[in-house]
């Protein structure tokens, strides 16, 4: 039963406190073992993600037949619909234009006789984690992939769990489409160790991105510095503010959409009126009956959803921004009137026809997102995760005797003597 909390009530702070400090670490026992599998992988390389793969995943396979080969994934087309290839490439199609709109290029200016600026230049090589365990997510492949050939990567690696050694046909035809490089059938740990560090069998990356569950999740974490990381995600939120004219079926079937991706997922309800709380809770339990991940999503809501009721639009908002929700949907009327008042979310959804489904499909901004209360300080994915930067100076003769002396007295501050003499050795 989920429980409907006012403002007014004593347990909504601490209902509050808990939603805003859900971003929790792994625990030891899981870094212990994430910690030992990257170590192994790091110096055994193909050996030990056979290894691993055959221990996690119950598949036996060799080094060669790691990747899967253009034929297969050729193949993989024949064992979909025409209707399903067609909406992974409408999909492609949005994400590519919304992306493009992201592509950052190089620039300078003069300052008098300075030379400034910055130049944009794509990674090398990028690494997509794809999970592939409970579900196949060909969406993903197309989220993590499009703004990598945006940004102009020439090599994008993706990894995949295949269960039974086959990897989903969904996936290899939105990597097809998308443009993926090379395609591993290996997951877990062992796959973004591999990519990390490289093995004989998968050339190293500059960058690894993608969603993962808490293993996954924590090899990244520790990898930071070895490779760029988008971001640690956790598990799937959504966050809905409604207001006394919405609908609860549209409500309920929005938080149940979010609730299906898995146990953990995290729900919530956030409204100025009772009657709507108490309504939303009632779809809740009806709805979740018909639904195929049934079980998944009672969990979700039995151990994460919360209906919080407050007093009027502005604390709402107020919660929504000390939650910061990896999606937030504002089913009010004049949504837009909201915008400035939101600082944290990762993505908004204003309207009362703007379902969560549309941007995790077919609308084309990224869908992956920061979760756990890291909206604060993260953003979605982009084309800016596949591209680094390089600041340009450029000094004429002249521009450096007209700030010689400013620099050599930042330089003497510092007690960098040698900073001034290179400056000086210009002038003797």
């Amino acid at each position: 039963m989920i429980k409907i909390l006012s403002s007014t009530d004593k347990a909504f702070k601490t209902a509050m406190k808990k939603i805003a400090g859900r971003a929790g670490r792994s625990s030891g026992k899981v870094e212990t073992t994430v910690r030992t599998i990257l170590k192994a992988v790091e110096r055994g390389g193909d050996a030990a993600i056979s290894r691993y793969t055959k221990k996690f995943d119950r598949v036996s396979l060799k080094p060669q037949q790691f990747r899967v080969s253009p034929q297969q994934i050729k193949e993989a087309y024949y064992q979909i619909r025409k209707e399903e290839g067609d909406a992974l490439r409408y999909a492609a199609q949005r994400g590519m234009v919304f992306h493009e709109r992201q592509r950052a290029k190089t620039w300078m200016y003069q300052d008098n006789g300075a030379t400034l600026g910055q130049m944009v230049v794509p990674m090398d090589a990028v690494g997509l984690y794809v999970p592939g365990g409970k579900a196949a997510y060909p969406s993903s492949v197309l989220m993590c992939a499009i703004p990598a050939k945006v940004a102009g990567v020439k090599r994008v690696v993706m990894c995949t769990p295949a269960p039974k050694g086959v990897v989903s046909p969904y996936l290899l035809v939105a990597a097809d489409i998308a443009g993926v490089d090379e395609v591993y059938r290996i997951g877990g740990v062992q796959a973004v160790g591999a990519m990390a560090y490289g093995t004989k069998t998968i050339a190293r990356v500059d960058a690894i991105v993608g969603p993962g569950n808490i293993f996954v999740a924590t090899a990244k974490r520790l990898l930071y510095g070895t490779v760029a990381l988008d971001m640690v995600a956790g598990p799937s939120e959504l966050l809905v503010v409604a207001d006394e004219q919405s609908n609860p079926v549209h409500v309920a079937a929005d938080m149940l959409c979010e609730a299906e991706h898995d146990e953990e997922a995290q729900v919530w309800l956030v409204t100025v009126s009772e009657r709507l709380a108490r309504d939303v809770v009632r779809q809740l339990n009806e709805q979740v009956k018909r639904l195929k991940r049934g079980p998944i999503i009672s969990k979700s809501l039995a151990r994460h959803a919360a209906v919080l009721v407050v007093g009027n639009m502005g604390g709402a908002i107020g919660v929504s921004n000390e939650i910061a929700p990896e999606h937030l949907a504002l089913s009010v009327e004049r949504p837009f009137d909201y915008l400035e008042k939101i600082r944290h979310a990762g993505a908004i959804f204003l309207g009362r026809y703007t379902p969560p489904a549309v941007a995790d499909y077919v609308a084309g901004p990224n869908h992956v997102l920061p979760t756990g209360g890291t909206a604060r300080f993260f953003s979605p994915l982009s084309v800016d995760d596949y591209v680094k930067k390089s600041n340009l100076i450029s000094y004429s003769k002249e521009e450096l005797t007209r700030v010689k002396d400013h620099l050599a007295r930042i330089a003497n501050m510092e007690g960098l003597d040698a900073h001034a003499k290179s400056l000086e050795s210009r002038f003797s």
